[in-house]
């Protein structure tokens, strides 16, 4: 057996393997915090990386937004090999590190320009291979905005990593992606775990335009009898919202059943807004268990 996450150290958590990750991700009942950080701009405080400027305020999961595989590299974080950005990352903050890889469709029916990205942050083979070899824990096959990443698309990344890559495997999209359809439904969901998803990524309800508490819901009981998680994420720049707002999403979300809530990157230097991440925090956790995060040593 191992601890939950929310209250396991930095040598705990670096000894888990995949399989014991998500087990102490479903053990801590639905307060497990992401932080997802955007690693090419400047972060919001000099010297120190958004990584561990989201971990100091609650965040119990690091995931890299912009972070081309084939050219590792993170504001904030120093090293002599590209090779060890990640595994530096980890050592500054014993979070559990993932990135984002795009599983671009260069044919979707797009609503709007196309935006073109590096195959270092896309889902190929030659990706996969490299995130690999970085040592990252997860990743995260979903798509920025404009960058034509459908459903279909994200169904078959899936598969491809599961050979490739032997960390777990989040899944979904946050919002449009640029490309004229749903966001999520429930057959999509299903495509997901036919694809042995570990994570079903969904929007948190009350950030896109007509998912519900209801459709969540349907989403979370699927996706629990299969045995696999759900993450409810805010990737509509709502993450610089006010606090009540954040806290309202989070208790929304939280009673809909999801095990793990993601909070975006759209803030100043590609950081949400330390105050919204330690108010998600507080509210699907407390006081106790946030400062818990907030103080827990690195070298416990």
């Amino acid at each position: 057996m191992v601890k939950r996450l929310i209250s396991a150290t930095a040598s705990e958590i670096a000894q888990m393997n995949s399989a014991e990750q998500l087990q102490s991700i479903a053990a801590s009942e639905g307060r497990v915090v992401v932080s997802e950080n955007v690693v090419t701009k400047d972060p919001a405080v000099d010297d120190i990386s958004n990584a561990e400027l989201a971990s100091a305020f609650g965040a119990d999961i690091v995931l890299l937004n912009a972070f081309d595989v084939l050219n590792p590299a993170v504001r904030g974080i120093e090293t002599d090999n590209d090779q060890q950005v990640v595994k530096e990352i980890k050592r500054l903050t014993g979070r559990l590190v993932g990135t984002n890889l795009e599983p671009v469709n260069l044919h979707a029916d797009m609503v709007e320009d196309m935006i073109e990205i590096p195959e270092g942050r896309q889902a190929t083979k030659t990706s996969l291979a490299a995130a690999e070899k970085l040592g990252l824990d997860f990743i995260c096959l979903t798509g920025n905005p404009g960058t034509g990443v459908d459903n279909s698309t994200i169904v078959e990344a899936v598969k491809l990593a599961k050979d490739i890559f032997s960390g777990f495997i989040i899944a979904g999209k946050m919002h449009g992606a640029g490309v004229n359809e749903p966001v999520v439904d429930i057959d999509t969901v299903k495509s997901l775990l036919e694809a042995d998803t570990d994570v079903i990524l969904v929007p948190a309800v009350g950030t896109i335009q007509g998912f519900s508490d209801e459709k969540l819901l349907e989403v979370c009981d699927l996706v629990h009898e299969q045995g696999k998680l759900v993450m409810s994420t805010i990737g509509t720049s709502q993450e610089t919202s006010s606090v009540n707002t954040i806290e309202n999403i989070a208790l929304r979300n939280k009673v809909c059943g999801v095990d793990i809530q993601h909070i975006g990157d759209a803030g100043f230097g590609g950081v949400a807004t330390v105050e919204n991440i330690y108010a998600l925090s507080v509210a699907i956790r407390g006081v106790r268990h946030t400062l818990a995060s907030m103080a827990r040593s690195i070298n416990r």
